[in-house]
């Protein structure tokens, strides 16, 4: 009998251990994973959330690049981190939707049941643009043409298995049209290429083609959402023109090693909603053409993952595409 109460008081004291533990979290630095290079924009946008959150929790929140096989790299190492909350990732649909399906059953993580994903960050849809010498001006007349011309459209990517390679399979799929995909090696000589006119089309986000589309070099045909860009709102969405099954939006979201104690994950649930409320994080997100998405918690972002990995499981495997 004193053993069994003695056994009941060790589970409540670990119990009751855990418990404060969680709640009294953080107590030292937060590693903040970004598997990508630092520079670019989803270190930028990192590093300004773990300002806002460093003030936030009262510990240093530290941006930790892990770059490496699209992300993988990066990846791996937080599926595999302790899950005491101390870890964290800034997530994105390359690692999390895109390569769990160009490389099934190849990948150490499962990306929902490896991961609690905690609070989302930013979406952002990919603008269609084309030589400005092409003879459509929109989307409805981009596919009026790839009907009549099959084969003869051409669009870049910076490579196959990319966003914005599957997001022109995409188009191609729900358009029910034709055109021949050129995977570069970079993205900088694929916009060389489009601007030159040796492709006639690519897809790609508001940061990245708004130079180009400014200096007359490109012109926008169409958005990728579900309703128009706020950079470009002449530019005609996929659905306008018909084509709902065309729609892709981009998000970037935080999460964590699963098991983390749910204490953990509330906190920084609203820690994180209460970041991308900051005005200084807001009017950040309105110069580079990017939608905060911080109202959605757990449950939504969940269900994104799940959703956006069974939309480009079709995709792949409708086109037929091997990883290279």
């Amino acid at each position: 009998m004193k053993g069994l109460k003695l056994f009941f008081a060790l589970v409540s004291l670990a119990l009751t251990t855990s418990l404060a533990k969680a709640e009294d979290w953080p107590t030292r630095p937060v590693t903040f994973v970004v598997p990508f290079a630092a520079g670019g924009i989803t270190d930028t946008v990192a590093r300004r959330m773990a300002t806002v959150m460093t003030e936030k929790l009262g510990q240093p929140v530290v941006v930790e690049n892990r770059p490496g096989a699209g992300g993988i790299v990066g990846t791996e190492s937080v599926a595999n981190a302790k899950p005491d909350g101390y870890t964290i990732i800034y997530s994105s649909g390359g690692p999390m939707s895109i390569l769990p399906q160009l490389q099934k059953g190849k990948l150490s993580y499962d990306p929902i049941k490896a991961f609690i994903h905690i609070r989302g960050v930013s979406s952002s849809s990919q603008m269609i643009v084309a030589n400005p010498a092409t003879p459509y001006g929109n989307i409805s007349e981009l596919v009026e043409y790839a009907k009549a011309n099959p084969g003869k459209v051409t669009f870049g990517s910076p490579g196959i298995g990319t966003a914005q390679h599957l997001v022109g399979e995409l188009l191609k799929s729900a358009a029910g049209i034709d055109m021949l995909h050129i995977p570069y090696k970079a993205g900088s000589a694929q916009m060389t290429d489009l601007m030159a006119g040796v492709i006639d089309l690519s897809f790609d986000y508001v940061s990245v083609v708004k130079p180009y589309v400014d200096s007359g070099k490109m012109k926008v045909i169409g958005t990728t959402a579900p309703e128009r860009n706020v950079a470009y709102p002449d530019a005609q969405t996929v659905v306008e023109a018909g084509f709902p099954g065309g729609v892709n939006v981009a998000s970037s979201w935080v999460s964590a090693p699963a098991g983390i104690d749910q204490a953990i994950v509330d906190k920084l649930s609203s820690v994180v909603e209460e970041t991308m409320k900051d005005p200084g994080i807001v009017e950040f997100f309105k110069t580079t053409g990017l939608t905060i998405i911080g109202e959605k918690g757990p449950d939504v972002m969940t269900q994104f993952v799940i959703d956006e990995n069974t939309k480009y499981g079709k995709v792949i495997e409708e086109a037929k595409i091997v990883a290279q």
